[in-house]
């Protein structure tokens, strides 16, 4: 895919349309790490969000109660 680079205020950027950010699963607000690798290569890595361990627990404790009788049957 070959994109140009744009005027955007007083910078420059590429403007990704949204087939782009829906095959990276990226959307408006999301952040990441820029990498610029030998010979001009640009990447950008997805910043990962850590979850609290104890909303952690209480997501996947409100997961198993509202679907118990699914994962009853499909423990059988």
């Amino acid at each position: 895919m070959i994109k140009a680079i744009t005027k955007i205020g007083n910078s420059r950027g590429i403007i990704l349309d949204s087939a782009l950010l829906e095959l990276a699963n990226l959307k408006e607000g999301d952040t990441g790490n820029i990498t610029v690798h030998s010979r001009g290569t640009i990447s950008m890595t997805p910043e990962v969000a850590t979850v609290d361990p104890a909303q952690a627990k209480q997501l996947a404790a409100n997961l198993i109660a509202k679907n118990n009788q699914l994962f009853d049957r499909l423990s059988k």
